[in-house]
């Protein structure tokens, strides 16, 4: 499983070559919303879950893909880009899991996001 505490995997980019490396996994009717890629791992938002790819090896051959479905969160905090600090940030509380940080960079449909999961938390 990926270590949600190491800071260094969050610094992500909208990036869609994750959405292409998790499409075995989605289930029928499961859609990519959107990808994003940091140096080497990525995250991909789906109508269901988040997935985690955690490349490892020096190679990259070998991927860990974590599952974090919407309905084990509790709750979550947005904050999106200002003028001078262009990052955004996502954090999301799991019910059995605890905390996870994801940091991006550039362009990010953070509200996007933020309204998938409140349609998940609030239905």
């Amino acid at each position: 499983m990926i270590d949600f505490n190491n800071k260094g995997f969050f610094k992500l980019k909208q990036n869609d070559e994750y959405a292409e490396r998790v499409t075995a996994l989605l289930l029928d009717g499961e859609q990519v919303i959107d990808a994003y890629k940091s140096m080497r791992d990525g995250v991909v938002f789906t109508n269901k879950r988040i997935i985690a790819v955690n490349v490892q090896g020096i190679t990259g051959s070998k991927k860990d893909f974590t599952s974090l479905p919407y309905k084990n969160i509790v709750a979550y905090s947005v904050e999106t880009s200002g003028t001078f600090d262009l990052d955004s940030e996502l954090e999301i509380y799991f019910s059995s899991l605890g905390k996870v940080k994801f940091e991006f960079t550039g362009k990010t449909g953070i509200v996007e996001i933020s309204r998938l999961i409140s349609k998940h938390l609030l239905a």
